[in-house]
């Protein structure tokens, strides 16, 4: 999404335990936004501390099931079955919050919020589904991507189509506008 709004970027690992954190955060009740905002702030401050004053962007996107219940990154075609037929008929937001850091300390956070309804389909409808979507699909929040097929799993979709791709990219856009990183 950054390379095709035209910013540069370099791509660092942030090597944190974000399963631990996760855990951590929701023994202690937090809700989406919380712990998207946390995974999201960590893995930028962590880096941008081995990168002195390198401005670093990070992001993070959760799930959360209306009802109850998160979202996962199924892994495997049978995780992705088993959840999007968990999906079916029901409606569940993402939040995707993004952080920029320097020098080990957040600067600047936002966080979207998309709410999405999936449509009822049939089992028939549904292995074709699983069968045709790509590898990668099983790596994501939710395990669809709204750019290609996985955009016709849904009835309708409330909110910023970027922030269900992962990433509040117009606020991200403007903030760096803002800080002089990119020209107004």
């Amino acid at each position: 999404m950054l390379a095709a709004a035209g910013v540069a970027f370099e791509v660092l690992p942030a090597r944190i335990d974000e399963e631990a954190l996760s855990a951590a955060l929701l023994a202690e009740g937090a809700d989406a936004l919380r712990l998207a905002d946390a995974l999201a702030e960590l893995k930028a401050v962590s880096v941008s501390a081995r990168m002195p004053g390198r401005l670093v962007l990070s992001a993070d996107t959760v799930g959360a099931l209306d009802g109850g219940g998160w979202l996962s990154k199924p892994g495997t075609r049978e995780g992705l079955a088993a959840q999007l037929r968990l999906l079916r008929g029901r409606r569940h937001r993402l939040v995707s919050a993004a952080v920029l850091a320097r020098d080990g300390r957040a600067l600047w956070r936002h966080a979207g919020v998309a709410t999405l309804s999936v449509r009822r389909f049939s089992e028939a409808w549904l292995a074709a589904h699983v069968a045709a979507v790509p590898e990668a699909v099983l790596g994501s929040v939710g395990g669809y991507h709204v750019e290609g097929l996985g955009v016709q799993l849904f009835e309708a979709i409330a909110g910023d189509l970027w922030t269900v791709r992962g990433l509040p990219l117009l606020a991200v856009l403007a903030q760096l506008r803002a800080m002089g990183e990119m020209a107004e």
